[in-house]
């Protein structure tokens, strides 16, 4: 079988420009000339035998052939990352803990907080780890592996600890609502681009989104569902504060954004969807933490308790 040798090049230009739709972003992410990424993206084309992107006067937008690309390297970059984590732990001591969480989850909650546990406790080595796996062997000595995971319990072979609960609302950037259309209530969607979410449940279960939001709004049979999907929470976030689009959002994955003022809520405190899902921090079933860790279980269940009310009035279960 002959394995096509993509150039490298060519394709973290893809990426990034996937990532924002945009060359010149991706230019700028490269320190390169939007000249150089298109043409990047071309030398891809030919070599695929298919177009990525649909260009236009104003721009460019990815076509089915693109997204599903997109799609694939992001799935391929969680890979590699948890390979060279999973290559750490095979030539040298693992870490004192190994931290899995959903990569949007990791990237836009977790990681602005980290720095605060360590400011406060320390002391411990944390391996992050983008993927989905669910392999939690009992405490070793001085080892230990945990994940955070978004869905419905009960979770199979651990010990679960509720993080908070979950709400879904609309988010845009601010330069949106200073556009000509409308957008004060639900019923204006049907003029706006609708950005989605779209990811696979572990437990084989649909999470809410758009078509339950809208239908809770009273305009699921007035406003298209959504046009634009993105296999990553920050991919459609990026999308949302350029203004291209309105995305429906949760606590965890916009708040801080909120507070910044780079995001906006287009019809403030109302029309809120109460969402079944919770984010759960796993352990293993048996034996005790390390001193360490645990001190970090307490940490982090304190700092999600800290959110929980302070964003969701510890009211979504």
């Amino acid at each position: 079988m002959k394995i096509e040798r993509l150039p490298l090049n060519a394709l973290r230009a893809f990426a990034e420009a996937a990532r924002a739709e945009s060359f010149k972003s991706a230019a700028s992410r490269l320190g390169v000339t939007p000249g150089a990424v298109s043409r990047q993206i071309k030398q891809l084309e030919a070599r695929l035998g298919i177009a990525l992107f649909a260009r236009h006067a104003n721009g460019v937008q990815l076509n089915e052939a693109g997204r599903q690309l997109a799609r694939d390297i992001d799935s391929g970059l969680e890979r590699i990352a948890a390979g060279v984590t999973a290559a750490r732990e095979r030539a040298h001591q693992a870490p004192l803990l190994t931290l899995s969480a959903p990569p949007s989850f990791m990237q836009l909650w977790l990681l602005p907080r980290l720095a605060e546990f360590d400011a406060k406790l320390g002391g411990l080595d944390i391996s992050l780890d983008a993927s989905q796996s669910l392999t939690m062997p009992a405490w070793q000595g001085d080892g230990a592996r945990l994940a955070i995971r978004y869905g419905r319990g009960p979770w199979p072979g651990v010990t679960s600890h509720r993080l908070f609960g979950d709400e879904l609302f609309p988010v845009c950037g601010p330069s949106l609502l200073q556009q000509d259309q409308s957008l004060r209530e639900p019923a204006d969607l049907a003029s706006h681009t609708l950005l989605d979410v779209g990811w696979e449940s572990r437990q084989g279960i649909a999470f809410p989104g758009w078509r339950e939001w809208l239908k809770a709004a009273g305009v699921g049979d007035r406003v298209t569902p959504p046009q634009r999907c993105y296999s990553l929470f920050g991919l459609a976030l990026d999308q949302a504060i350029a203004g291209r689009g309105v995305m429906l959002a949760n606590h965890p994955i916009a708040m801080d954004r909120l507070k910044s003022g780079i995001l906006v809520r287009p019809f403030g405190e109302h029309y809120v969807l109460a969402s079944p899902m919770t984010y759960d921090l796993l352990v293993p079933a048996t034996g005790d933490a390390p001193p360490a860790v645990a001190r970090f279980i307490e940490w982090l269940l304190a700092e999600a308790a800290a959110f929980d009310r302070e964003t969701l009035g510890g009211k979504a279960d």
